[in-house]
C-alpha cells in the first residue's frame, strides 16, 4: 500500500495523542478509504481501535475492506460484538467472503455469528465455488429487471437498490431467472417512461460461468471495457456479477504471480514487507536447489572435455561469456512466452508453433552474436594468437548452439 502524506500521518498521530477526536473526525471524513487504511499501517497497535471508532459507520466499513489481513484481524479481536456487527452489516457480500477466506477459524466464527441470516446464506453459497473461479470473486448484489417492465418502473426498482454494489448496469431475466438481456441507467433515463425494458435492452449478453477461471474473467474486462460482468450457472440462470474493482485485484494478483514465475520464485499471496524471512526462504530455496542441480550437468560436460581445454587453455576463459549469453537468451524467451500465456495470446496447444518460432529467432540471434563475437575475437582477444581463426570459429559456433538450446 502506498504511503500517505507523511505530514498528514504525523498530524493524525499527534491529534490521537492529544485526544482531539472531533478534529480527527473532520480530517478523516475528507480522506479516501484507501488513504485512511494506509494511516492504520503506520499506527501503533493499541491506537488502531481508537481511530477506527472515530470513523463514521459507512466510511469505517469501506476503510476496513482496504486494510491488510493483519490489521483487519487485530481490529476484529478488539471489536465488541456490536462493533463487529456494524462493520459486517456494511460490507458487500464479496468483500465479506474475501475477509472470511483470509481469517483464522475462530475469527471466522465470530464474523458469521454477527452476519444476518440472509448474508450468511449468501456467504456460504459463494464459499462453495472453487478458489480462483468466477464464482469465488462474484457478488450476489445487483439490480434485476423484468422484460415487461416500463422504463419508469425500472427506475423505481433501481432507486430501491441503491445499496447494491453497482446500479449502473442492470440485468434482465425471465421468470426462471435466466439472463436474457442487459441495459444501463443511461438507456433507461433517455427512454420514454412507458417504453418497455425488452425494447431497450441489449440481448447479445456476454457472460461467464461460475467455474470460469478468474484470470479469464479479468481478461474479458480488459477486452470489452466492462464495468461489471454477469455470472451464470450451467442453465444460464443469473447468479452473480463480477465488478471492475475485483477484476483489477485479480489482474494485479496474476501479474505479480507471472513476474515471480519469471524470476524462479514460488508465488506468494502476501506483500513483500508482510512476508517473514522464513516465508521468503521457502519461496526461493526450492528453485535455487533445482537450478544448482541443473548447473552440475554443465560442470560434468566441462569436466569431460578437460583434456581439450588443457591443450587450448584460452577456451576456458570464454565459458562465462557463453553461459551468460545463454542465460540471457533463455530469460528473454521465457519472459516473452510466460507473458503471452498470461494475456491469453498463446495456449498450451500452441507449443509446437512457439517452438518453431523461437527456433528461428534463436538462429537469427545466435548468428548475429556469433558474427559480432568472431570479429571481436580476431581483432582484440586473439590478435597474434596461434590458430586464432579456428579458436574464434569454435567459440562462435558454440555460442550459436548455446543460444539455440537456451531459447
Amino acid at each position: 500500500m502506498e504511503q500517505v502524506n507523511v505530514t498528514l500521518t504525523e498530524t493524525i498521530k499527534v491529534l490521537l495523542d492529544d485526544k482531539k477526536f472531533s478534529t480527527l473526525r473532520d480530517i478523516l471524513i475528507t480522506m479516501k478509504p484507501f488513504d485512511i487504511a494506509a494511516v492504520f499501517e503506520n499506527l501503533q497497535d493499541e491506537k488502531m481501535p481508537i481511530l477506527f471508532r472515530i470513523l463514521p459507520k459507512e466510511l469505517a466499513a469501506e476503510t476496513f475492506v482496504e486494510m491488510d489481513d493483519e490489521t483487519q484481524e487485530f481490529l476484529i479481536h478488539g471489536f465488541s460484538d456490536s462493533e463487529l456487527k456494524e462493520v459486517v452489516d456494511e460490507l458487500f457480500v464479496d468483500d465479506a467472503v474475501d475477509l472470511i477466506e483470509e481469517m483464522p477459524a475462530n475469527v471466522v466464527k465470530r464474523i458469521l455469528r454477527q452476519a444476518d441470516k440472509d448474508m450468511r446464506k449468501q456467504i456460504n453459497e459463494l464459499l462453495k465455488y472453487p478458489e480462483d473461479s468466477a464464482g469465488s470473486i462474484m457478488t450476489t448484489e445487483f439490480i434485476v429487471l423484468r422484460p415487461d417492465m416500463t422504463a419508469e418502473m425500472a427506475m423505481k426498482r433501481i432507486r430501491t437498490g441503491v445499496d447494491k454494489e453497482t446500479i449502473y448496469t442492470c440485468y434482465v431475466t425471465d421468470a426462471n431467472n435466466k439472463l436474457i438481456g442487459i441495459t444501463t441507467v443511461k438507456d433507461l433515463l433517455l427512454a420514454e417512461d412507458d417504453e418497455l425494458v425488452k425494447s431497450i435492452m441489449e440481448e447479445n449478453v456476454i457472460s461467464v460461468t461460475t467455474l470460469a477461471d478468474q484470470e479469464q474473467v479479468a481478461q474479458m474486462f480488459s477486452n470489452y471495457n466492462f464495468l461489471a460482468l454477469p455470472v451464470v450457472d450451467n442453465e444460464n440462470r443469473l447468479v452473480g456479477i463480477v465488478t471492475i474493482d475485483d477484476a483489477i485485484d485479480v489482474i494485479q494478483e496474476e501479474a505479480t504471480e507471472d513476474i515471480e514465475k519469471m524470476a524462479a520464485v514460488l508465488p506468494s499471496d502476501k506483500p513483500y514487507m508482510k512476508t517473514s524471512v522464513f516465508g521468503l526462504y521457502k519461496k526461493r530455496a526450492p528453485w535455487l536447489l533445482i537450478l544448482m542441480l541443473s548447473a552440475t550437468f554443465t560442470s560434468a560436460i566441462i569436466s569431460s572435455f578437460e583434456a581439450v581445454l588443457a591443450n587450448v587453455l584460452i577456451l576456458s576463459s570464454f565459458i562465462p561469456m557463453i553461459t551468460g549469453s545463454g542465460g540471457n537468451a533463455g530469460s528473454q524467451a521465457s519472459v516473452s512466452v510466460i507473458r503471452a500465456l498470461s494475456l491469453g495470446e498463446i495456449h498450451f496447444r500452441s507449443i509446437f508453433l512457439v517452438l518453431w518460432k523461437e527456433f528461428r529467432v534463436s538462429i537469427l540471434c545466435g548468428i548475429t552474436l556469433a558474427a559480432a563475437n568472431f570479429v571481436k575475437l580476431l581483432l582484440f582477444d586473439l590478435n597474434g594468437q596461434e590458430n586464432a581463426f579456428m579458436i574464434a570459429l569454435v567459440i562462435s559456433l558454440t555460442l550459436v548452439g548455446t543460444i539455440i538450446m537456451a531459447k
